[in-house]
């Protein structure tokens, strides 16, 4: 010792303490010490009554609490076992006992937050379960979270007649399956709003692209109609709409979809028409059926006679009706060998005429009527051999009742 009482040789060297600190840190080099609020991936060591031990990578296990264990569902709680791996959230990296302090559903919960955060970003829809409702909406399950859809956000499809939703019929959605879009995300007030409308537009969106690239004019599908309006009827076919137009709805002129179409119907629509650069797809009803004007006109020939009566006059000529539901146009040239300048100089609505067929076009679905040519020396022969054809025709009606009593004598 020194005169003062130091142990000479013994002196505190300035980097003493430095390298203890350096050696209790080499000691400990192989752990990783955990941080509140983290997340990590843990595997399950130990299951008890009350206590589930999880090996995170620290010097001891961590400990996800009773109390806890209490309120994750019980099937899930069951299927636990020793070397699962699950995600803990590390609520406190050492309590009074010394223990990592571990949550479950904590950590469910947080990766959820991210789930969603990430379904806002990248717009994709989430397929969820109607699990609730309140007086402003419905309320469905992204993971573990509760969402809200506001009545703005429900599709009319679950509105069927009217944009009036009242809140009592919500509970008859309770457990349908939704398609939603996530739209906002507030982690720390834990607000989480959703869409149906949005998801189901671009479900629509992207079914009806897929559907354009594979459609050809001619195909034939069979589709739902979803919608009526004055110009036409909308089709629904694998998942997207194509219009109908008035026109091609019926054979039959009709004033309104509604006379012959109901939302729901189930029909077979032709392809007429797609336009790729405006998404647009055209589709006919009455093309795939068989047209009752052919029908109609399948015993007339062109020079024939038949009685027509004049239903109304224009300028340029005067309709004739043949039957019930076939019409006739005699032009004003065809009405009188004199020229006349309006059909009312020689004909009025009401006259039963002989009138001749002069012209049939399927294409336009027309008639032409001849007045002046009822007389003309050009169709006497026609009219010689159709007669004739008339009459054997008349003969041989009446000798097949004869033939059958005679067969049926032998």
């Amino acid at each position: 010792m020194d005169q003062n009482g130091a142990r000479i040789g013994h002196e505190t060297e300035p980097g003493e303490n430095q390298n203890m600190q350096e050696f209790l840190a080499h000691q400990e080099l192989g752990l990783d010490f955990p941080t509140q609020g983290e997340i990590r991936q843990g595997f399950i060591a130990t299951i008890r009554e009350n206590e589930i031990l999880v090996s995170i990578g620290t010097k001891s296990e961590g400990v996800i609490s009773g109390r806890e264990i209490e309120q994750i569902p019980e099937d899930e709680r069951q299927a636990f076992y020793v070397g699962q791996e699950i995600p803990v959230y590390v609520i406190s990296p050492e309590d009074q006992n010394g223990n990592v302090v571990l949550s479950y559903l904590k950590a469910r919960e947080e990766k959820d937050w991210n789930d969603v955060e990430k379904l806002l970003e990248s717009s994709l829809p989430w397929d969820s379960t109607i699990v609730g409702y309140n007086k402003g909406g419905l309320i469905a399950i992204v993971g573990r979270l509760s969402g809200f859809i506001p009545a703005s956000q429900i599709s009319l499809l679950r509105r069927p007649g009217s944009n009036e939703y009242p809140e009592q019929n919500y509970n008859s959605l309770v457990g349908e399956p939704i398609r939603v879009r996530v739209i906002e995300v507030d982690r720390n007030r834990r607000r989480l709003i959703l869409s149906e409308k949005l998801a189901l537009l671009e479900t629509r969106e992207t079914l009806k692209d897929r559907l354009i690239d594979e459609l050809s004019e001619g195909d034939v599908r069979t589709g739902r109609v979803t919608s009526l309006a004055d110009f036409g009827a909308f089709v629904n076919i694998d998942g997207a709409d194509g219009l109908v137009h008035l026109s091609e709805i019926s054979w039959e002129h009709i004033q309104h979809p509604n006379e012959v179409l109901k939302i729901g119907d189930q029909v077979q629509v032709r392809v007429i028409g797609v336009d790729r650069e405006r998404k647009r797809i055209g589709l006919s009803i009455r093309q795939l059926q068989q047209d009752p004007w052919m029908a109609r006109i399948g015993e007339l020939k062109e020079g024939m006679l038949v009685e027509g009566t004049i239903t109304h006059l224009t300028k340029f000529g005067a309709f004739a009706r043949l039957d019930d539901d076939l019409e006739g146009l005699i032009h004003v040239s065809e009405l009188s060998e004199q020229r006349i300048s309006h059909p009312k100089e020689v004909v009025k609505e009401g006259d039963v005429l002989t009138l001749r067929v002069i012209n049939i076009d399927s294409e336009r679905r027309r008639i032409g009527l001849s007045r002046r040519k009822v007389d003309s020396a050009e169709y006497a022969d026609l009219d010689w051999k159709m007669a004739l054809e008339e009459e054997v025709s008349v003969t041989q009606k009446e000798r097949e009742p004869e033939a059958e009593v005679k067969a049926a004598a032998e």
